[in-house]
């Protein structure tokens, strides 16, 4: 009977994973535990039949998916169906947990091909073929399938493994393949715990001979590895008071008015005019609001949107960045509009930039521009795509600062973030209106996704959420958080702060702006294709 309990408790430790790694993210933020979260389930993939062991990694990544998604249902307080919303939350969760499932089976299939190489000719190449899954095949095939995640059906680029290290000041090597780099550092670590265990606990059964005296050098060359990386990575110089190094001053402002389904009670003059002064004596250059935030005034380049604008300028003499809609030749678009200062003598037509990356069932529908009946399902109506650009703000001294804005969830956008920095933004904005998911964990957890951006792109980021969460990122990775007076980021609350953004001239881009995901999906093409070809024309079948 005992034996029979120890067992049921030993099938319930196979979730332990899945929940460290859940613990790794926010809300706990444990970041630690992502270092060894996936070992065991590595290990399982390096001795057992893929079947068992994809069932075993879907079952951790639903329950990982499951759980971090957990702010979804918060929507439902703001008009949406319950149905559809508890559908949707777990639908989602299972389908990123089909990419856990996947890696499980095509990592396990890998090992059982190598384990037969190494079986028929021991000293031909089966141990090189060992070193290779660990510092090459696992890590590339991880990463790779949260780049097709990120792309594939409008993409969900949201808690890849690189997003822990990048918060907690280990994200050097995102300037030189994005957050898939740190991705695949995060696994290769998780990895070589792994190996540790294998040759610790019956090293007999990995199907390796002489698995122990490789394990030092397994060891050894993951850790180089890791050590280059970081060694290779450029490290961005910090701001310097006492250099002429340009910089401007930015006021943020957190206004945490309601979503769009509720109707404004206060009078937003007199809401703007108290958060604007607490700044307006230390005279930004630039104030910032929210996504959404025009939409009670108007479109962003109509009368009642200028009027605010010209308010804002009359009490801080800085120029307006903020969110809202544009109407143009029968298209909706999701917008951000900045509007210039006077004291830089610039016009008072805004310049706009449009969101790119829509949210499907958010801002469209798929398919409601061929079926226009559609359109009434979208929350806030059926938008249109735009470009990407940039916008100029023009300082007092006469300067001009290109700002690369995203919207919302395009902050999770690496590629198209990477776009701004090709078109040579100067600093990224990001806007974002998350009072959709009040009252829930969803904004930290929006907020760590923007970090990457910054070490990536060597560029600082001024980031505005309506309910948090409001700061900069340096290029390093290090945020300064609008926090409450809990000293945690201030959520579900107005507030405001004001920071000096300097602006480096005439750094080179880093590798990753120069050169994207291109490595990293050719990378990943070669070795599916080197998977299929083992399995179809290897010595033996995998």
């Amino acid at each position: 009977m005992l034996t029979d309990t120890l067992k049921k408790l030993a099938t319930f430790a196979w979730f332990l994973p899945g929940f460290l790694l859940w613990a790794a993210f926010p809300p706990m933020g444990e970041g630690a535990d992502c270092l060894f979260a996936l070992a065991p389930l590595l290990w399982l993939a390096r001795r057992e039949r893929p079947g068992l062991v994809a069932k075993r990694w879907f079952l951790n990544g639903l329950f990982f998916w499951v759980a971090t998604l957990a702010w979804m249902p918060a929507i439902v307080k703001n008009g949406g169906p319950w149905p559809l919303v508890v559908l949707g939350w777990f639908a989602l969760a299972a389908y990123c947990a089909g990419y856990f499932a996947l890696f499980g089976w095509l990592a396990a299939r890998y090992w059982r091909w190598a384990r037969g190489v190494h079986a028929a000719a021991p000293a031909d190449g089966g141990l090189l073929l060992r070193l290779l899954g660990v510092l090459v095949v696992e890590p590339v095939l991880w990463c790779g399938l949260e780049l097709v995640r990120s792309r594939f059906l409008g993409g969900f680029a949201w808690n890849q493994l690189g997003v822990v290290p990048a918060n907690f000041g280990f994200g050097a090597p995102a300037a030189l393949g994005g957050v898939y780099l740190l991705s695949a550092v995060v696994l290769l670590v998780n990895g070589t715990v792994a190996g540790i265990a294998e040759r610790m606990w019956k090293p007999a059964q990995s199907g390796f001979a002489g698995l122990k005296k490789l394990g030092t050098l397994e060891t050894v060359a993951a850790f180089a590895l890791i050590w280059a990386l970081y060694s290779l990575a450029p490290t961005p110089e910090l701001p310097n008071a006492q250099t002429s190094q340009p910089f401007f001053k930015v006021s943020l402002v957190q206004r945490n008015f309601p979503c769009v389904f509720k109707a404004q009670e206060d009078d937003p003059y007199t809401v703007y005019s108290n958060l604007l002064q607490n700044v307006a004596l230390l005279k930004p250059d630039l104030v910032v609001l929210s996504e959404s935030a025009l939409c009670e005034f108007g479109p962003v380049d109509q009368q009642g949107a200028l009027r605010f604008a010209a308010f804002v300028r009359a009490q801080t003499g800085a120029a307006l960045l903020a969110g809202g809609t544009r109407f143009a030749e029968g298209n909706t678009y999701n917008s951000a509009a900045l509007y210039g200062s006077r004291l830089a003598g610039e016009r008072q037509d805004p310049q706009t930039y449009d969101k790119v990356h829509l949210v499907p069932f958010g801002e469209f529908i798929p398919g409601d521009k061929w079926f226009p009946s559609l359109q009434r399902l979208a929350p806030v109506g059926s938008c249109t795509p735009g470009e990407p650009r940039l916008l100029n703000l023009t300082l007092a001294s006469g300067a001009v600062i290109p700002l690369g804005v995203a919207i919302c969830f395009e902050d999770t956008d690496a590629a198209l973030v990477r776009t701004f920095a090709k078109m040579g933004a100067k600093a990224l904005v990001f806007v974002t209106n998350d009072s959709w998911f009040s009252q829930s964990d969803e904004p930290l957890a929006h907020a760590w996704q923007a970090t990457a951006r910054a070490v990536e792109t060597g560029l600082p980021v001024v980031r505005v959420g309506n309910s948090g969460v409001t700061g900069t990122i340096t290029p390093r990775g290090r945020a300064a958080w609008l926090l409450g007076p809990e000293g945690r980021p201030l959520v579900d609350r107005p507030g405001t702060m004001l920071d000096r953004i300097p602006v480096a001239g005439g750094l080179s881009p880093t590798l990753y702006v120069r050169l994207g995901d291109a490595p990293l999906a050719v990378a990943f093409g070669l070795l599916v294709v080197g998977l299929a070809g083992a399995a179809l024309w290897g010595r033996r079948r995998i």
